[in-house]
């Protein structure tokens, strides 16, 4: 293949005149356009505008320029076709063996109405929105057996080898065209979410930006990356966050570093939790971070070593001191005091994460994958605000407070679930079992071992579900272990039996009206 004519038109101009200057030094014609020329030419690479060539000016404020059958003729003739080169020649058009466009930042510029919270249609978002670029990746990558695609400036030296060593292979011609093909369809992804209002459209896409690989997938011989989301404002996500030190994260770590991150950001007051395989294995709320881990510990300290913990203050040094004392796989927080860095520095392998907290609930949806296809959902953001007590005993302000604590603990653990709680801190967590009372056994086996301190007066034992009592007997084990307050769902046809065990024990039970499945 012998490069004769390239054509170069980008909005990015970085490495773009030395890269025109290595092509001209082998004898390569250069066509441009207008911006591009100009950058060209300043920078004394003799090469000749679109508009001599097509023989017509830019119009439309350069919003036509390249969409001209001399410039698409010259990308898309096959050379091996004797009719198409005779086309050429009776039309006078010149082939282009080398493309090199870079589009409109429609991504950089829609950002910030993201971040504002908005998804207005402006002039500079329309503007923004790449024609002639697109058609030209496409075209030049449909043809790539005769054509050199070249979408990102990340490739000029590579591409640039290639051609010095004049064994352009066909494969090497293909993976640009794949790369153009995935740039022009991410860029398109991009533009339709930003159009999109529509909840459950009849087509959809999802823009994803490839971050970095992953020490390995749920297991080590799962290879695994992390992408990031391009169509909302991810800045005060996980996906985000910033680690500040510690050896690379793998899958399952951003899996639990996202559900602590959650758990902890449902609280407004200090709050930890600990997270493991998932689930919490203990959270609390307390005056301070150092209070509020110590709480959480106290939940659950066995299946605490090797968790992730999450905090939605600043760690301070004390709390750096306490949280180094056992094993702990990475910790997130919005700030890191110097103090505690310098704590943490001393353990290489601890992976430490920053990101600042999310000023509002995000309601996108949501997606998982499954065999052959995807579901989509709302997050789960809901909570309830309007709690209806459904016994004859009203639940003190004291069980109040911890039910309201403890139901959102609930609703971040693995159905079906239980949680039992004193104050704002929990005592025992039964998640994912098949069974609601195998979940209340687990959770109370695990209470049995928590040292607490707390007044059982003033804050009394108190027991969160997931979803409604389709029997009493969870009900009447709760009674057992001391549980003064429970809150759940409600709505199955059988609650009137659960509320008649919990009138019988003089326990408090309080309905939300709104199940927290999560599977």
């Amino acid at each position: 293949m012998q490069i004769k004519q390239a054509l170069i038109s980008v909005y990015d101009k970085t490495g773009v005149l030395e890269f025109a200057k290595n092509l001209l030094e082998m004898g390569v014609k250069i066509i441009s356009s207008g911006g591009t020329a100009k950058t060209l030419k300043n920078g004394g690479v003799d090469c000749v505008e679109i508009s001599e060539v097509t023989s017509f000016p830019e119009i439309l404020d350069g919003r036509v320029k390249t969409l001209n059958p001399k410039i698409h003729g010259g990308i898309l003739a096959k050379r091996s076709d004797a009719k198409h080169l005779q086309e050429l020649k009776k039309h006078g058009i010149e082939g282009i063996d080398i493309v090199v466009v870079n589009l409109y930042p429609f991504e950089d510029t829609c950002a910030k109405y993201y971040k504002e919270n908005s998804k207005e249609i402006t002039s500079e978002i329309i503007e923004n929105i790449d024609i002639g670029g697109v058609a030209l990746l496409r075209a030049a990558a449909k043809n790539f057996n005769d054509v050199i695609v070249v979408c990102e400036n990340a490739d000029f030296a590579q591409v640039l080898e290639v051609i010095k060593s004049g064994n352009i292979e066909t494969a090497f011609k293909a993976k640009l065209a794949a790369k153009a093909f995935r740039h022009t369809a991410y860029y398109d992804s991009l533009i339709s979410n930003y159009f999109t209002n529509e909840k459950f459209t009849e087509k959809t896409t999802i823009p994803l930006k490839l971050i970095s690989g992953l020490r390995y997938g749920e297991n080590p011989h799962q290879s695994a990356s992390l992408y990031k989301l391009a169509c909302a404002d991810t800045s005060k996500a996980v996906a985000s966050a910033i680690q500040l030190q510690g050896k690379e994260l793998s899958y399952n770590n951003y899996l639990d570093i996202d559900s602590a991150w959650k758990l902890t950001n449902e609280f407004s007051k200090p709050t930890c939790a600990i997270i493991k395989h998932n689930n919490p294995c203990g959270c609390a709320s307390a005056k301070n971070a150092y209070n509020a881990y110590l709480a959480a510990y106290e939940c659950d300290k066995t299946s605490a070593f090797g968790g992730i913990l999450a905090f939605n203050v600043p760690v301070d040094q004390q709390t750096a001191i306490e949280t180094s004392k056992i094993f702990t796989e990475c910790i997130i927080a919005p700030v890191f005091s110097d103090k505690a860095i310098e704590i943490f520095a001393k353990k290489k392998n601890l992976r430490i994460l920053t990101l600042p907290l999310p000023d509002k609930k995000t309601t996108a949806l949501e997606f998982r994958q499954i065999s052959g296809g995807m579901l989509v959902q709302d997050m789960d953001i809901l909570v309830s605000n309007e709690l209806k007590c459904v016994t004859t005993r009203q639940p003190n302000v004291n069980e109040l407070e911890a039910l309201k604590f403890a139901w959102l603990v609930c609703k971040n653990v693995k159905s079906n679930t239980i949680v039992l709680s004193r104050g704002k801190r929990t005592l025992g967590i039964g998640a994912g079992q098949m069974s609601r009372i195998d979940s209340l056994n687990i959770a109370a086996a695990k209470m049995k071992a928590v040292k607490c301190e707390l007044n059982e007066n003033a804050f009394p034992l108190v027991m969160a579900s997931d979803a409604f009592f389709p029997f009493p007997d969870v009900v009447e084990m709760a009674a057992k272990i001391g549980v003064k307050a429970i809150i759940h769902p409600g709505g199955s046809i059988k609650d009137a039996d659960s509320i008649e065990a919990a009138n019988k024990h003089g326990i408090a039970m309080v309905l939300t009206g709104t199940r927290h499945f999560r599977h």
